[in-house]
């Protein structure tokens, strides 16, 4: 009874913004752990035995019995289930299944050893698409606000709207068409390694970024006018009619400062969805990111790999989503200024 009271007490003696943020962040981290047993438990319910996945037809039975309680499959799910979230929480993401064979001869790698460079690799993409992507959505969008119903805002809709309006691997197989083979300015497929010098990789990954920025500026772009125009309909904005501002005065000076709150949420929501949707673009210019391993975990049966690289894009959309939360809460004048 007194260690509820004085956490309610503690709660109540904490800063308005504080105690929403602790609250968003402990609500994230039950997320994570509901997401990781829906990951776990979708995984394991996949048809087919993941040991003659992996030894292939030509095993025996006693060969995949022996091999099943090495990796441990032969335990219950639950158990299973409990022993991965422990290792997950030591840093260990386990050991590949790919590379075991029935010899015993064992050449499996660590997760972590597999994930690492595709993780960056991926980080490296949408990094590059995210430094285009998010300044030319907000200069786009305040140019349409600030040009409302003229021929650019129509025409920027126009386009926007059939860029969202197309799946990313149908804009990726368009640009292919016309800027790898009607035109070869770029390569079709986005070899790259860690000995690939800096410019060389921007190169290659140069139509992988222009599919995913066409993706997420438009959605950022539609929201920024969006948020724009919302503003300009306040009472504050008519005052500064009256007193004579100009529109790019207006947009600028008075609505500007006050839509960045939702301009920075539509970001953090685009930059969740740029990292998790990139496992199409990935596999259709077979980028070595961590989307494309784990469509070929999939493919081999590989589980440790699967859980890994789901919990990852869980984890980071789930992180994202959070710090659009946060900046929701940090921006509101009732919890900032709390009476």
């Amino acid at each position: 009874m007194s260690v509820c009271v004085s956490l309610d007490v503690w709660s109540k003696s904490l800063h308005p913004v504080l105690s929403t943020v602790l609250k968003r962040l402990g609500l994230g981290l039950i997320t994570l752990f509901v997401v990781s047993a829906i990951i776990f438990s979708s995984i394991s319910l996949l048809p087919g035995d993941f040991g003659e996945a992996v030894l292939g037809q030509a095993a025996t039975e006693d060969t995949v019995a022996a091999f099943r309680k090495e990796l441990g499959l032969d335990k219950p799910a639950v158990t299973r289930y409990f022993e991965w979230v422990g290792s997950v929480l030591r840093g260990d993401l386990g050991t590949s299944f790919s590379g075991r064979a029935a010899s015993g001869v064992n050449r499996a790698r660590s997760v972590v050893e597999l994930v690492k460079p595709r993780l960056q690799n991926t980080l490296f993409l949408a990094g590059v698409t995210a430094i285009i992507a998010v300044p030319l959505a907000l200069i786009l969008g305040l140019a349409a606000a600030l040009y409302r119903n003229s021929y650019f805002d129509r025409t920027v809709n126009v386009t926007t709207l059939t860029t969202i309006a197309m799946p990313e691997f149908f804009v990726a197989y368009i640009l292919i068409l016309f800027f790898s083979s009607l035109l070869p300015w770029f390569p079709s497929l986005a070899n790259v390694s860690a000995e690939t010098p800096f410019w060389e990789r921007l190169y290659k990954i140069s139509l992988p970024a222009i599919t995913l920025t066409l993706v997420i500026m438009a959605h950022m772009m539609r929201m920024t006018r969006a948020a724009i125009i919302n503003l300009l309909a306040s009472d504050y904005i008519e005052m500064a009619r009256l007193k004579g501002a100009s529109r790019r005065e207006v947009i600028l000076k008075h609505a500007l400062p006050n839509a960045w709150a939702p301009i920075a949420t539509v970001i953090a929501f685009n930059l969740a969805f740029l990292v998790v949707g990139v496992v199409v673009v990935e596999v259709v210019f077979v980028y070595p990111g961590i989307g494309q391993l784990m469509v070929d975990a999939v493919t081999s049966r590989d589980i440790p790999v699967v859980q890994a690289c789901a919990l990852i894009f869980a984890g980071t959309y789930i992180l994202l989503n959070l710090l659009a939360d946060v900046i929701g809460i940090v921006s509101n004048p009732r919890l900032l200024h709390p009476r």
